[in-house]
């Protein structure tokens, strides 16, 4: 498919340290829950990071400015954001992390034979970073846009699928995290459970007083530790610009509170 110039915005995201291309309508767009998911891998992080349903990129391309040294792998099954991916990583200014950054086109949920020869190897990644979709089929009206729907609906196999792959993925001890929605975080643990454990729940409040609207979610493979709930961040003041704290993290990817970001 091909896109008129017109159709694509060029966004930038952490202070203008990072750029992406997206389509200017008509697909889901990254903001926010992308920066904030990056913001959530540790600084120190080194080796494979897989950002699985990658989109065009954008948590991806925040992890690899936050985490000078890790190799970071875009994966999408969407050619179209599969390849703004790839022109978004030749930005100028991605340049300097440029060589750290590839894009697989690939179903994440199909056969593992199919992924083992797109380059999604068994025990590749130190970590893994998902924001995917995350009403269950049937239970809503999809977009007649596949692509859109695809990036807000599960497939038949759900959450399940994503988590599966995720720890195949995942050398030993290595870590998950997730952006997924505050309402829906029972069903999260219960397809984290068995895989993961020391699972870390940070709460996202849209504003003071408010219930959380959206969950990050940390878990290591193999581990048994316990559960932590954490105090998590507020967002936005009561006129809707950010609070301190988030525009903090929006511009240095720094989230205050979570371990070892």
């Amino acid at each position: 498919m091909s896109l008129a110039a017109g159709d694509i915005s060029r966004d930038r995201f952490l202070g203008g340290k990072v750029a992406a291309l997206q389509q200017a309508k008509g697909r889901h767009r990254a903001g926010t829950d992308a920066v904030l998911l990056a913001a959530a891998v540790p600084r120190a992080a080194s080796g494979v990071l897989v950002d699985l349903g990658a989109g065009v990129g954008v948590a991806g391309l925040c992890a690899a400015r936050l985490c000078p040294d890790a190799e970071v792998v875009l994966v999408d099954k969407d050619p179209v954001a599969a390849d703004l991916a790839r022109q978004s990583r030749l930005l100028e200014e991605n340049a300097d992390i440029a060589a750290r950054v590839r894009v697989i086109e690939s179903d994440l949920l199909a056969p593992q034979k199919q992924r083992v020869d797109a380059g999604l190897l068994p025990g590749m990644a130190a970590q893994v970073i998902m924001n995917p979709p995350f009403y269950e089929p049937g239970s809503v009206c999809a977009s007649p846009d596949e692509a859109r729907a695809a990036a807000h609906v599960l497939s038949d196999e759900g959450l399940e699928g994503w988590m599966r792959v995720a720890a195949s993925l995942l050398a030993g001890d290595g870590r998950v995290t997730v952006s997924w929605p505050a309402a829906r975080l029972a069903a999260l643990l219960s397809a984290i459970e068995g895989r993961f454990g020391a699972a870390t729940v940070y709460p996202l409040f849209p504003k003071v007083d408010a219930a959380a609207l959206r969950v990050i979610v940390c878990a290591v493979k193999g581990s048994r530790a316990p559960l932590r709930l954490l105090p998590g961040m507020v967002l936005h003041e009561a006129d809707g610009g950010f609070t301190t704290e988030a525009d903090r993290a929006m511009r240095e990817g720094a989230l205050d509170g979570f371990p070892d970001a």
